[in-house]
Order: C-alpha cells, then structure tokens, then sequence
C-alpha cells in the first residue's frame, strides 16, 4: 500500500483524483476503480469529479466511490430494514431503564458519517462502540474511562444489545463491519486501482477492512496526514498509517496556508512526538497573524470568515454578536436563519416582482401566513396544484385565496414569522446580507471544520477542563487538534487571548 502524505492544502485528494484520471484514460473500466473516503461528501465530491471529467453517469458508474461503511452495507447484502434505529435503541431503554440515545433520529444511517452517528450515541453506548471499533475489550475501554456507571452495568447493557440484535434479526453500524471484514475475502470484488482517503483516521476494524481490499487490488494508495489526525477520541488508529510498511512521498507544496501561519503551524508540529517528519512549502504570499482580545476588532463586512475554538460554548458571545449585529452566519446546528423562513421571504419578494413562485415556495409562503381571513381565506391554507406547478400572485389571489396584497411589506404578509426572527432578518437586510447565498461567516469547533478553509481564521485558544486534563495525559492529540485550526486559513488568522491563560492552548 503506497502512503501519500498531504500536509495542508497540499491537494492530496487532488492527487488521487489525477489517479483516477490516469487510469480511465488508459482504458481501465469505470468499476474496477475504487475511492474510499472517511466522510459521504468527500466520496460524493470525488464521484462528481470523475464523472465530469469523462462524462460519466454518477448514478451508474463508479459504483466504489463510497465511505468504507457504505461499501461494508451494499457488499454484505443488508436491507435498510435490518438496521438499528434510534427507535429501536429506544425499546431497548424501555427493557433496562437505562439510556442508551439522545434525538430522534435514525442512528445509524448508512450514508452518515462515522463521527456523526458516535455524537448521536450516550456515554454508555459509545464506549460499546468504541471498544469494538478498536477492536479491544469492553472492560479495558471502562477502565479507561470515567464513565459514571458501574461495570456490571455496562457489561448488562453490551449483553442487551448483542440479544435484542441476535432476537429482531438487526444491525448495527458496527456490525456491519465486522461482517464485511470476516466476508471481504469472498464478497470483495477485484480493483485495478484502489485508493483511500484521510486515512489517518481509520479505526482498527476499518484497517482490516482497508487491508481486505489491497489483497483484492492491483494497485492501492492510502493519503492522509498523521499531523490531522483528531479523530482518536471516536478510535481512530494514527500509529497504523504512520507505520505502514511500503512506500511513501510527500507533497510539498502548499496552496492554502501563507507563509507566517506556516511558521506557527511548523511550531506546533515539532511539539507532536509521534509523527512522520514531513516538510512542506507554504504560499509564497506572507499572510498575517495577529493577536487580538476580541472579535470587536475584527471588520466582519467583507471576506470569508471561520471562527473556531475547541468547545461549541467559547462561541456563544460571537453567535450572539452576529445575531445583534445582522451577520448571517452558519454554526453546526444549521444557518442563522432557517431555511423555510428564507424560502418564505424570497417567494414574496419574487412575487412582488412579478414572478412566479413554484409549488414548494407557495406552501411555505403560505405556511407563514395567517389563515382564517388573516392573509389566507378560510379553507385555502393548503395549496390547489401539482409539485411541478408555478404560480403566479394572480394565481395565488384568484384559485389559492391569497388576501395578502403585493403593497405589503414582507413582515406585514409574513405575519406568522416569529418576533425574534422578524427583527434579525430587519438587522440582516440593513446590512446587505444576501439569504440566497451560502455565508461568508461560519462558526464551529475545530472537529467539526476538519476540510474546510476561509480567508480569515479566528481561533480561541481557550480549553475546556477536560481538555486541560487530557493534555497532561495524550498532548499529541491536542497539538494536532490546534495544527488543523491554524492551518484553515488562507490569508489571516487571528488568535484571540483567552479568557484564562492558565487553561489555554499556548501558541
């Protein structure tokens, strides 16, 4: 398995991609080509690629362009109704009283991402995941933990699980894995070329699959960089890519990260212990650094911007900034402004300017609409026509017993949208902001903007407790955590003083 280690910005994926270019340009058949991916959207992006390049079908061909987990599902046969869901889980807490899921969605779904559905998980429960993802015993994984639970209650509770799976003929994300990694001998189909990506942060059951499908490939490349691996909370197994045996080249030069934040990211990097030594260029364009005590200094008017820090709370004041201020901004929990709300103000300014809305704007429209002779006549809240249908604002007034008229403003035609969003999306429009466009601000935790970039990187340097602990005990970890955040930007990153210099990250 040949190791293609790609620093920041360094278009590893791209190298793959050209790989993939290669090999169908010399003739080599679409599915005897393989890309796996540790997220659906980075499968997805290298699919769409592909596809484009050499005008394929991405529907019909490339059909091992997957995450590792969504090839486990299709080659081992299981149905969608064979898998585990967050209602199952539930009858399973109703049986032991103790609780197992938080939300209400379908815990594992094929298609989702591993680091996604271990959130959805409790403690309890992803301690029993992650004991098998890394292939280790469950008490070896307690023992390690400060799980409030006494061990016979874990052991009880993983006991539950394997029965009520064993009884209802179900599985779980992990199971099938574990099938797909006893059966890969036989179910895997033969490649030509196959290449995996992030592979830094594949967890040992997923390293059995990956070395399932280099026995069945002519060639195999893994990319990654062991410098970006931050998933070893949810079992990813760094120390495996590092020592794969087989060959291995760098990519050296940089197309995101200017030459000053190189310069701290190099810092950061002689911290970590156990690392491949790597060397890479920085952009020629030297970029700033800057200290600052708050984001009060910071113009947010123009510009990309991506505020980080290592826990969701250290953003609250910057959320809260945007929302007074009229920013339009993007969080982990969704755009600022929920979509709908979006969909209902640009169906009505479309109407008022004389154009037709389609079937799917016009229910929403009317959605936030008052009924009952509000801005809807009674018996007309729901819309006459097909999902295909426009209509027009004669359409909506003469068949669809729209009242409200087009010299209203849109919060006087709107009148079911909430106050507190009335006076955000006033604040919104007086700055300018575009709604229909993606926001140029986003905020998240450094797990949570692993891939992404901006202009302009914000990082707080403060720690949680937990944190602080963990440090003491595996600083590896955190020196990675905080060299995939200053290595986003591609201009400026600022550092902001924390709030407590004794627990912070020193940079």
């Amino acid at each position: 398995m040949q190791r293609i280690f790609g620093p920041p910005g360094t278009g590893k994926t791209t190298t793959l991609l050209n790989l993939v270019d290669r090999s169908l340009s010399d003739g080599t058949p679409p599915n005897k080509i393989a890309f796996f991916a540790f997220t659906r959207k980075a499968a997805s992006e290298a699919k769409e690629r592909a596809c484009e390049r050499f005008g394929l079908d991405p529907r019909q061909d490339l059909p091992y362009f997957r995450t590792i987990h969504s090839l486990a599902f299709y080659l081992t046969g299981l149905k969608s109704d064979q898998l585990m869901t967050a209602q199952h889980y539930r009858e399973v807490e109703k049986k032991i009283g103790i609780s197992l899921v938080s939300g209400e969605t379908s815990l594992y779904e094929v298609e989702s991402d591993l680091s996604n559905s271990l959130k959805k998980e409790s403690d309890l429960l992803r301690l029993i995941t992650l004991s098998r993802l890394k292939k280790t015993l469950l008490r070896t994984e307690y023992n390690f933990s400060d799980l409030d639970y006494e061990w016979v209650e874990v052991d009880y509770v993983a006991r539950c699980l394997v029965q009520y799976k064993k009884a209802h003929g179900l599985y779980d994300y992990t199971d099938m894995l574990e099938l797909f990694a006893q059966s890969a001998h036989q179910t895997c189909p033969r490649f030509e070329l196959a290449m995996l990506d992030e592979a830094q942060d594949l967890s040992p059951l997923q390293w059995d699959i990956a070395h399932a499908i280099e026995e069945k490939s002519e060639r195999m490349y893994c990319a990654g960089d062991d410098d970006q691996a931050i998933y070893k909370w949810s079992g990813a197994d760094v120390e495996h890519f590092i020592n794969l045996p087989g060959g291995s080249e760098v990519l050296e030069q940089s197309y995101r990260v200017p030459r000053k934040v190189h310069e701290v990211a190099e810092r950061i990097c002689n911290r970590i212990k156990r690392r491949f030594p790597k060397k890479y260029l920085p952009r020629q364009e030297e970029g700033k650094l800057e200290r600052i005590t708050g984001f009060e200094e910071l113009d947010l008017n123009h510009g990309t911007w991506l505020f980080l820090s290592q826990a969701q709370y250290f953003l609250n004041s910057i959320k809260s900034h945007c929302k007074s201020q009229g920013y339009f901004y993007e969080s982990q929990s969704g755009h600022s402004l929920r979509l709908k709300i979006r969909e209902a103000l640009e169906g009505w300014k479309a109407l008022q300017r004389g154009h037709p809305v389609t079937y799917d704007f016009a229910k929403t429209l009317y959605s936030y609409m008052s009924g009952n002779g509000g801005r809807v006549e009674r018996g007309f809240k729901k819309i006459l026509g097909e999902e295909d249908d426009t209509f027009t604002f004669e359409d909506l007034r003469d068949n669809n017993g729209l009242l409200a008229t087009l010299d209203m403003s849109w919060q006087q035609a709107l009148d079911k949208v909430p106050d507190v969003d009335v006076a955000y999306i006033n604040a919104l429009l007086r700055r300018g902001e575009d709604l229909t466009a993606l926001p140029r601000i986003k905020l998240s935790t450094i797990h949570g903007a692993k891939g992404g970039e901006a202009e302009n990187v914000v990082l707080y340097t403060d720690l949680t407790a937990a944190a602080e602990q963990s440090m003491e005990k595996d600083p590896d970890s955190l020196h990675r955590v905080f060299y995939v955040a200053v290595t986003r930007t591609k201009q400026n990153l600022y550092l902001v003083e924390p709030e407590n210099f004794y627990r912070s990250y020193p940079l």
